[in-house]
């Protein structure tokens, strides 16, 4: 049961108390860790944050190679909300492959979901059938195949030039860097689900029957295929409503950290 796991057991996680003890779960994009979510998580008030490394990164174990990378980060947070809820529902947000956990969670276990925000989740399915995700597709295995072709600093320079801050490469701290590189393989093993819907996330019926309330929430200089993913989402989430931060890009949750608080506070003022 929940209530027996020790903090030993659960996936290795960063709290930040801020005023209530109402418990908000946020799940960080790939190449981060949960310290990702400190500008926004410290300009909350009235709950308490929970972020956890996900797998591969941070202190989190290792990926595998072989195993469902994103089965098998959508258990861990299914473990943490469960602790955190004690069998109630609790707050989910998340950002780019977090989002796309986050929304799986809501998908597969509805019972531990009170509300989702969802930061540019890239369920690059969900825009299947137009022409931005053809274009996208035929780039992002181009990025794929660079890593092979042309090693893994060739790969994590288009890859950041596509989702990084803005900065270049070579402004980014050592340490940083070359966190990047070690991880940058995770990208591509994930694929199957985001480019193909191998776990099915977007089977009819399904988006349909998620009942909590869903902020989407982008940057207006996102790559195109963002957009396109949320108008998808937002045409099928029956209680989502859009936002979208005018001078920020992916990584809006971290260069725009106050703006986005400020509308994760009112979302989760309201439900």
């Amino acid at each position: 049961m929940p209530e027996d796991m020790t903090l030993a057991e659960l996936p290795p996680h960063r709290t930040w108390a801020r005023g209530g003890t109402r418990p908000v779960l946020a799940l960080h994009c790939s190449l981060a860790h949960a310290g990702a979510w400190s500008g926004l998580a410290e300009a909350l008030s009235g709950v308490t944050v929970t972020a956890i490394d996900q797998i591969g990164h941070g202190k989190a174990c290792d990926w595998d190679g072989v195993s469902d990378l994103h089965g098998a980060a959508t258990a861990a947070a299914v473990q943490m909300a469960e602790w955190l809820g004690q069998g109630q529902p609790i707050d989910v947000m998340g950002h780019s492959f977090g989002g796309t956990v986050a929304l799986r969670v809501a998908l597969t276990r509805p019972d531990l979901v009170r509300s989702l925000t969802l930061v540019e989740p890239v369920i690059f399915a969900a825009a299947r059938g137009q022409p931005v995700y053809t274009n996208f597709r035929a780039r992002h295995l181009d990025f794929a195949r660079l890593i092979v072709s042309k090693g893994r600093e060739a790969a994590l320079r288009m890859f950041h030039g596509d989702w990084g801050t803005g900065q270049g490469l070579e402004e980014l701290p050592d340490r940083t860097r070359t966190y990047m590189l070690d991880r940058i393989h995770l990208i591509e093993a994930q694929n199957p689900v985001l480019l193909d819907d191998a776990a099915g996330m977007l089977a009819p019926g399904g988006l349909e029957a998620v009942a909590v309330p869903t902020l989407l929430i982008d940057g207006a200089a996102s790559p195109p295929i963002i957009d396109a993913v949320h108008k998808a989402l937002s045409a099928r989430l029956p209680h989502s409503q859009r936002l979208s931060v005018q001078g920020a890009a992916h990584m809006v949750p971290i260069t725009h950290a106050q703006t986005v608080a400020k509308a994760v506070q009112g979302h989760l003022d309201a439900c």
